[in-house]
């Protein structure tokens, strides 16, 4: 992976990434932050909510807008100094969100940077706006994209989670 120094980016530049949410991804998400509300986890229970199902943890879209900070937009070497979230609608298991993370403003000052946030899902629907604020990279910076391979899922909370798995 290669970023981008605050040299490099110019207002309305932008990068993001897509993935697709799995019932593998909000059990991790859970067992990571210890947030097992019932609308993430039991399927039984999740039905009966407005939502009418499972849905993905609101700040799992959040750090999405991170992965794509660190890692490909400014890139390694970024400073996370703040973010804004509004969140608009759930996001549900195997919807493919795109993350677009698109330069606003430019502080020479001190190398700050404001990046309007937005992630959509399959269908164009916003679910998540937001800015954040950065310092971007001075240098220029390339590393190998570590891959952490498989990671082992906690056991399902009950069988009905289990059975999105």
């Amino acid at each position: 992976m290669k970023n981008f120094t605050y040299d490099e980016l110019s207002v309305g530049q932008s990068g993001g990434l897509e993935k697709t949410v799995t019932a593998k991804d909000v059990l991790l998400f859970a067992a990571v932050t210890g947030d097992t509300n019932p609308a993430h986890l039991d399927p039984e229970y999740a039905e009966q909510t407005m939502f009418k199902g499972v849905i993905a943890h609101g700040m799992y879209s959040a750090g999405l807008i991170s992965a794509v900070l660190g890692t490909r937009f400014p890139g390694p070497g970024t400073i996370y100094l703040g973010q804004d979230l509004q969140f608009k609608r759930p996001v549900n298991i195997g919807d493919t969100l795109t993350v677009t993370l698109t330069v606003a403003d430019k502080r020479d000052d001190k190398k700050i940077v404001t990046l309007a946030c937005e992630v959509v899902n399959q269908d164009g629907k916003v679910v998540v706006t937001g800015n954040s604020t950065i310092i971007a990279p001075a240098i220029s910076i390339e590393h190998e994209l570590l891959c952490l391979g498989e990671v082992a899922v906690p056991e399902a909370p009950n069988e009905h989670f289990a059975a999105l798995l």
